[in-house]
């Protein structure tokens, strides 16, 4: 993927609030939805979200700008240095709790399948070699997440696989109502992987038999873990959808109609006379679809904005007000 900087059109010295106004702006432009004759449109706003979900969060932004973690946030490998063997030397760098020779050891494990062991002078002094690649890399080499990096297996049982990790961003239409991805799993493989409607984000998708393969060619699972996309006006609230809107001062004191966005499209909302700033409206059957049927509300709060020149007749106004009020 390219520099999230570059797919935001933002400086590297950009503030959050700079980087989110750029992400709702392009969102806006690139979205699915407004692009629908345009096949390249998922994959452009995919990119978009890939980026905001690095230079978003200050954590992983800081990350990347130490050049820890790539464009899609996965973790740049250091090379083996420091405590590692012969190989260490100036200018290597080493793991964190290990200044000394790691040694592996292999020996069969029941059922055919087989162990790697380690010592150390610090630490533990004997474990898998999985838990040695985990601690380096964040979990990367290991299984879903509460699942052991590697399976130990009973006398007379069938070796297996380990388990391979993915994330996949689908948008908020894509949740809503089920689609058809694809994603690339760290086996090389490039699967399509069927989204059910109504998932949420954090849920998993395990594809069976797409994981990595034992040496007698046994393949683990893939856990696909869903991430939701931002959407640029609306956002999830269990079953309910909320949204926030801009009215004219006019529209707050007189009444008027606002534009709404919808997971259908826009609609028209009422504005009743002296509605004031905070203010939320009920939109019946407009948020998420519920799983045992019906769909939640959407939720709409007002915002109000004022002219964005200075208006004597309007500060006038105030001021009167506001001597009434004193009185």
């Amino acid at each position: 993927m390219r520099n999230p900087y570059d797919v935001l059109g933002v400086a590297k010295g950009a503030s959050q609030a700079d980087i989110k106004k750029a992400f709702r702006r392009l969102a806006k432009k690139l979205h699915p939805d407004a692009n629908k004759s345009d096949p390249k449109a998922a994959a452009r706003f995919s990119e978009l979200n890939s980026a905001y979900e690095i230079l978003g969060e200050e954590d992983k932004r800081k990350a990347f700008d130490r050049g820890e973690i790539d464009g899609e946030g996965k973790p740049r490998f250091q090379g083996f240095g420091g405590g590692f063997g012969p190989g260490a030397g100036p200018g290597r760098q080493q793991h964190p709790g290990f200044d000394s020779t790691i040694f592996e050891s292999f020996g069969a494990a029941p059922g055919g399948g087989f162990r790697k062991t380690y010592s150390s002078r610090e630490g533990q002094g004997t474990g898998s070699f999985e838990d040695v690649l985990s601690s380096l890399f964040g979990g990367r080499f290991g299984g879903a997440q509460g699942e052991a990096p590697f399976e130990e297996f009973e006398s007379g049982g069938a070796p297996r696989g380990q388990n391979a990790t993915a994330s996949l961003t689908i948008t908020l239409g894509e949740a809503v109502n089920g689609a058809k991805k694809r994603v690339l799993l760290p086996t090389g493989k490039n699967v399509e992987v069927s989204v059910p409607a109504g998932i949420t984000d954090g849920q998993q998708i395990r594809l069976r038999g797409q994981g990595f393969s034992d040496p007698r060619g046994v393949a683990g699972d893939a856990i696909v873990t869903i991430k939701l996309a931002p959407h640029p006006d609306l956002r999830p609230d269990g079953d309910d959808l909320r949204a926030e809107i801009s009215i004219p001062l006019d529209d707050a004191v007189l009444g008027g109609a606002a534009r709404v966005p919808t997971l259908d499209g826009q609609v028209d909302l009422k504005i009743p006379a002296q509605t004031s700033g905070g203010r939320t409206f009920r939109l019946k059957g407009k948020g998420m679809p519920k799983k045992g049927g019906g769909a939640g509300d959407l939720l709409v709060s007002v915002r109000i904005e004022l002219p964005e020149k200075p208006d004597a007749e309007l500060e006038a106004l105030a001021r009167k007000l506001r001597e009434q009020r004193k009185s």
